[in-house]
């Protein structure tokens, strides 16, 4: 388990965390049918108490029908229809927004196509239960990723290593999905206002935690390529991403001297 720098861990230290709830685990679809019950199936094995809510961006292959099917057999899941494909991170906060609504405690973000190893969600809960945000981290020591080209593994350890430096962030895996929050740590990370998507979604959600002062925690996983479906990633949602850290880097330093020049600004002149 690892913490950035471990400042984070240094100011936790002798807190004291609540319980934390019932997990839901959020999946958000759009043309998943090769993968949408194998992954659930493996969530409902995995950790058995957790409750799946399916995002579906009405999927034209038939995804939310057969999340239907899987919803009527097993009343731990549930079908969140949505109309049409919006992105990532629409999908995510409207299901944060509805998870929140009906009183869970604690809120999964996952990948449907297996990336995101169901069988090792055990161990973000566990890390949960000291911390408010809990970072599925692929750049931590015991992390690693299974079938990628080196092409696709330089743009994801770049763009968390230039979101680190832009934003100042003591985190090694800034635009990794495969996350645990605590409901009070959604609820203090002013969702309305966001409006990102893709690789920048994660990476506001990681920014807004730490300045919130929130508690977050990597721990490592093993992030494996997709076997079966198409890839979401496209060329806008790199362009997005790089132009939103390098406009909230820019807007971060400016407050820093503004804040810095104001003290010199008020003293008294001679």
């Amino acid at each position: 388990m690892n913490d950035g720098d471990g400042t984070l861990a240094a100011q936790d230290r002798g807190r004291q965390f609540g319980p934390l709830g019932t997990a839901l685990v959020i999946i958000p679809t759009y043309n998943e049918a090769e993968n949408i019950k194998a992954i659930v199936g493996r969530v409902r094995k995995a950790v058995p108490e957790a409750h799946v809510l399916v995002a579906d961006d009405n999927s034209p292959d038939g995804t939310g029908k057969l999340a239907d099917e899987l919803a009527v057999e097993d009343d731990h899941v549930q079908v969140l229809h949505r109309k049409g494909k919006e992105g990532l991170g629409a999908a995510y906060l409207a299901g944060f927004r509805w998870g929140l609504e009906h009183g869970y405690g604690v809120l999964v973000e996952m990948d449907a196509d297996g990336s995101h190893q169901p069988e090792e969600l055990p161990r973000l809960l566990t890390a949960l239960k000291s911390a408010d945000l809990v970072l599925g981290s692929r750049w931590v020591p015991g992390g690693r990723v299974v079938n990628w080209p080196r092409s696709r593994e330089v743009i994801s350890r770049g763009g968390s290593l230039y979101s680190r430096l832009a934003l100042d962030l003591p985190l090694r895996d800034v635009t990794g999905g495969y996350r645990a929050f605590r409901r009070e740590t959604l609820e203090g990370l002013g969702l309305d206002d966001v409006a990102s998507q893709g690789y920048c979604f994660q990476v506001d959600l990681a920014r807004r935690a730490v300045k919130a002062g929130f508690h977050v925690v990597e721990v490592p996983i093993t992030f494996v390529e997709r076997e079966l479906g198409d890839s979401k990633m496209s060329r806008d949602i790199l362009v997005e991403a790089l132009w939103r850290v390098t406009s909230w880097g820019a807007q971060e330093r400016v407050g820093k001297l503004v804040s810095r020049a104001k003290p010199a600004q008020q003293r008294p002149q001679p």
